[in-house]
């Protein structure tokens, strides 16, 4: 089994940045994929990007170019770099991880409890 807890999230300025971080523990061994989502409120929850152990990396078009996921497959944490933050940013953003699946799917096996983003002046 694989445990996955997101942090990072928190109150920021229009504008402002945040920097999310996913730490996964248990079976990480083999966690192929490791990915970025993101709920609003009383929407559903959206793809936002993905990176594999090798680096290469897909993203959606919910961030345009304000995010970044980056991955430390060492430590077996995945980063989601948010930049520009706009009030439509605000939701609840949750790690994801497969140890098979990656790009061509987003049904991905272990998810994390989320971490809170709200972006407001």
């Amino acid at each position: 089994q694989v445990r996955l807890v997101e942090s990072g999230g928190g109150q920021v300025q229009p504008g402002g940045s945040l920097r999310l971080s996913c730490a996964a523990s248990g079976h990480t061994d083999s966690l192929y994929c490791m990915a970025w989502f993101r709920q609003a409120p009383g929407q559903e929850r959206e793809a936002v990007a993905r990176i594999n152990d090798e680096g290469s990396s897909s993203y959606t078009q919910t961030l345009g170019d304000r995010g970044t996921i980056s991955r430390d497959s060492g430590k077996n944490v995945v980063y989601l770099q948010l930049n520009n933050l706009k009030p439509e940013d605000t939701g609840i953003y949750y790690c994801a991880a497969d140890p098979v699946l990656c790009f061509g799917t987003w049904e991905y096996e272990y998810w994390g409890q989320g971490t809170q983003v709200t972006v407001s002046s």
